[in-house]
């Protein structure tokens, strides 16, 4: 019978997940085991160290656009977390932490490598961070987890004790007390006002040295970005994180600017 560290992975499946990034460890070793019996759907790619485990979560978010998956046992292997979760937090970025916890029987005796985890990520995953307490928690707080990362572009964290990822999976079902939850998220579509718009080509058409800063906020719109400088003549500049939205080979682009940016930025933004 499939037990909750297989309705883990399941759900990850769920919602798209083609890639875990993660540390071994004890504190997750059903998990480790349910994503090796789905090695033909989920790759885990195993870090030399949690912390970088996060980092490549976060890495994946920023250029595929999917929810990055981080998963770390407790205690260390948790806080280790903390910085690649900060990366996902300050760039913005939506990224998952599975994390293990020690059995809910021996929570609060100072047993080995127990951590109170939900204040340990209170501020990081500040959006969303969930103990579960039991088998029938998961579905919901998982599906809470990925809708919130992609709703707010930050981290969210689901810590799940030894004990609960090897109990039996429990049926879905409508009954008091139990909350049906499925994988399901639905992004709006962001439409400038007209008179925005039409604000935005005055000032483009009454340039006569025109500079783009092109941020974040343009993902997805590489080819308007290029139409546009090329019609206007226009040198581009990137901020550190609309770095992978421009191809730099293009003769307009000049790199990223600031204060870890390059010369060409700074004489493209001082005579434009």
């Amino acid at each position: 019978m499939p037990n909750v560290a297989d309705g883990i992975v399941d759900r990850l499946k769920e919602w798209g997940v083609r890639r875990v990034f993660g540390y071994t460890g004890d504190g997750i070793d059903p998990v480790l085991a349910a994503l090796d019996r789905a090695s033909d759907h989920i790759e885990l790619v195993t870090a030399r160290h949690e912390e970088m485990a996060a980092f490549m979560a976060t890495g994946h978010a920023k250029y595929t656009g999917e929810v990055g998956v981080c998963l770390a046992t407790q205690g260390p292997g948790a806080i280790h977390l903390l910085t690649g979760l900060y990366d996902a937090k300050l760039d913005s970025k939506p990224v998952v932490a599975i994390v293990g916890q020690v059995v809910t029987s021996a929570q609060g005796s100072g047993y080995q490598q127990e951590v109170e985890l939900p204040t340990l990520f209170k501020d990081v995953c500040a959006q969303y961070v969930q103990s579960i307490d039991s088998a029938e928690q998961l579905g919901p707080a998982l599906d809470n987890a990925f809708r919130t990362a992609r709703a707010t572009s930050s981290p969210t964290c689901v810590i799940v004790p030894h004990d609960i990822q090897q109990a039996d999976a429990p049926e879905r079902e409508h009954a008091h007390g139990f909350v049906p939850s499925t994988a399901a998220f639905a992004s709006p579509r962001m439409i400038p006002a007209e008179a925005d718009l039409d604000r935005a080509a005055d000032v483009l058409n009454a340039g006569e040295k025109v500079a783009l800063l092109v941020g974040q906020g343009a993902y997805g719109a590489a080819a308007e970005i290029a139409e546009v400088a090329e019609r206007l003549g226009a040198g581009v500049t990137t901020s550190l994180l609309g770095k992978p939205v421009v191809d730099e080979t293009e003769p307009w682009a000049c790199g990223v600017m600031g204060h870890l940016g390059t010369t060409a930025s700074a004489d493209l933004m001082a005579g434009c």
